[in-house]
């Protein structure tokens, strides 16, 4: 199981020493047979422990991947009340020093000494293409012999073995406001109930690469800066440029590409209603996971993947702050541009307001090879909180563009200007100048002779309650159009806000991003007569400073 982390120091380039070690196999292994080996609960340095092995599951993890029970003991795991979510790849040898497998797994009913063990032999060579059982029976006989080695009850036991927990680590951003913001947009993949937040390391105090050593801490990350996603376990052998970890997928991608990352224990937490969990800093970048494989995740240590920035910048009164996030995952992409505004956004406003405010936005990136940049700007109003209302659009389209195959996102930045101000516009009538003077047409027939001209103004009526008559339009009617029926139709930009969630393309989003009404703009549409003949006209007010909300409509009658 994992634990995670919340922000990264530099990369570095030291070499962690290498183990090498070998495998011990599965049907060598008998009932009773002591084991030992390495973990770290606290800093960097690796910590033993001991036990013994109570029995193997055949096919416990999936097919030909068996699964390999043991009781395990040290000071730590007493203290703890039994292994901990980030414990998950530590390494467990033999009296003769060979690699037994990696912890990976505890009982499905809660906290305890017993730990399911994933064989080495499996995870040297990443072998087996099934997918993990979450949850592992351990039968009648297993139960029993848990009962009678443990602490553990049958009735607890024979609730099977589970993968240990691998909640994503979260920094830099209050966690409740992490996932009230991404329920909001549909949910997240990446932040859950289950995610916690910890704390934060750089520079001098960052652990080094070099700690990635045989039972140290080996981190998984996504994104790093302000916004920090990673998991973090224990390494199970480092041999050359290599180093395997975890004994469980993290999320079961196969290849992989992912940041390589040192880590700092700072505590094992305990949970008596559930699994006991490490909370740890995040280190130096040193290199890139390249596999997320049945039996465990894989690294190659040097090189990290190329990131793509997130920048947001958030000016407030006479206060302006940039927050940078690198994502070194196009999954996390999404989640991440929503976090970092609201992040940053509480950071420089110091405060969940209301208001409004206006974001500027660029998306850089490539599609089959070939380089674009999308723009995009628009005004947002929030009665209790507009920070988290103003990201939910772009990290919508930016959730969109990543996950398109032929796109890759180099780089995203979004400006954002705050007030206080929340006022906002409300479309209350719509009139007609007729006879020198302007009368009220809403939901009612304008009559205009064809040949003529139609001349429309629209009210809004403003949260302050004053009354602006703005959006005058103008509009020849042909002599074709006589005795000829339509609609005209004023709508404000902010009263339909989920315009955003349905692009599936790039060229739907492109589209979108060109053409789509401002929360700040009105649109006014003229239709009359129909089908090819029809005479169809819209119009776009200039941008406002104000949201408009409301729509209204008036039939058109074109007499002779």
């Amino acid at each position: 199981m994992l634990a995670g982390l919340v922000a990264v120091g530099p990369s570095a380039t030291a070499a962690p020493a290498p183990d090498c070690a070998p495998p011990f196999p599965v049907s060598d292994l008998v009932n009773g047979a002591p084991v030992n080996g390495l973990t770290v609960s606290k800093g960097t340095t690796p910590q033993a422990f001991t036990g013994e092995v109570l029995g193997v599951l055949s096919d416990g993890i999936g097919p030909d991947l068996d699964m390999i029970v043991a009781e395990l003991r040290s000071p730590a795991i007493d203290a703890a009340g039994g292994i901990w979510q980030g414990m998950s790849g530590s390494p467990v040898y033999a009296e003769d020093g060979r690699l037994i497998g990696a912890v990976a797994y505890g009982l499905a009913f809660g906290s305890s000494p017993v730990a399911g063990i994933t064989p080495y032999e499996d995870m040297q060579g990443y072998l087996g293409a099934a997918k993990a059982a979450p949850e592992v029976a351990v039968g009648s006989r297993m139960a029993t012999r848990i009962a009678a080695e443990t602490d553990v009850t049958r009735t607890e036991a024979s609730q099977g073995l589970r993968q240990l927990p691998m909640p994503m680590g979260v920094g830099g951003v209050d966690l409740a406001r992490a996932r009230t913001a991404v329920k909001a947009v549909g949910g997240s993949e990446l932040v859950t109930a289950d995610s916690y937040r910890i704390g934060r390391s750089s520079g001098r105090t960052a652990a080094g690469i070099d700690t990635v050593v045989a039972g140290g801490n080996v981190a998984a990350v996504l994104s790093h800066g302000d916004i920090t996603l990673a998991g973090i376990g224990t390494a199970t052998s480092v041999c050359g440029d290599r180093v395997v970890a975890f004994g469980h997928p993290m999320s079961f991608t196969g290849k992989a590409r992912l940041g390589l990352a040192a880590a700092d224990a700072v505590y094992v937490q305990k949970d008596p209603l559930g699994v006991p969990f490490k909370v740890a800093n995040l280190g130096d970048l040193g290199g890139t996971i390249t596999d997320d494989r049945l039996a465990g995740i894989a690294g190659t240590f040097g090189a990290s993947p190329t990131a793509a920035p997130v920048r947001s910048t958030v000016s407030y009164g006479g206060r302006s702050r940039t927050g940078t996030t690198q994502v070194l995952h196009p999954s996390a992409l999404g989640d991440v541009t929503l976090l970092a505004g609201v992040a940053n956004h509480d950071r420089v406003v110091d405060g969940v307001i209301g208001g409004s405010e206006t974001h500027s936005w660029t998306i850089t990136g490539t599609r089959s090879g070939s380089a674009f940049r999308l723009r995009y700007a628009d005004r947002y109003q929030a009665a209790e909180d507009v920070g988290a209302t103003g990201g939910f659009d772009l990290a919508s389209v930016v959730a969109t563009l990543s996950s398109l195959s032929d796109v890759k996102l180099t780089g995203v930045t979004n400006d954002v200007k705050v007030s206080d101000t929340g006022m906002r516009h409300r479309v209350v009538k719509i009139q007609q100048r007729t006879g020198g003077r302007w009368v009220d047409v809403t939901g009612k027939t304008a009559k205009v002779r064809a040949g003529k001209t139609l001349v429309l103004r629209t009210q809004l009526l403003g949260s302050d309650g004053i009354t602006r008559s703005v959006f005058r339009q103008e509009f020849t009617i042909p002599k074709s159009l006589k005795g000829k029926s339509g609609v005209v139709t004023v709508v404000g930009g902010n009263t339909y806000q989920d315009e955003f969630y349905g692009p599936t393309s790039f060229a739907s989003v492109q589209k979108l991003l060109q053409g789509n009404l401002r929360n700040d703009e009105m649109e006014l549409s003229l239709v009359i007569g129909g089908g090819k003949s029809a005479y169809e006209r819209t119009r776009t007010s200039d941008v406002l400073t104000r949201v408009v909300n409301g729509q209204k409509q008036l039939r058109v009658s074109v007499t002779s």
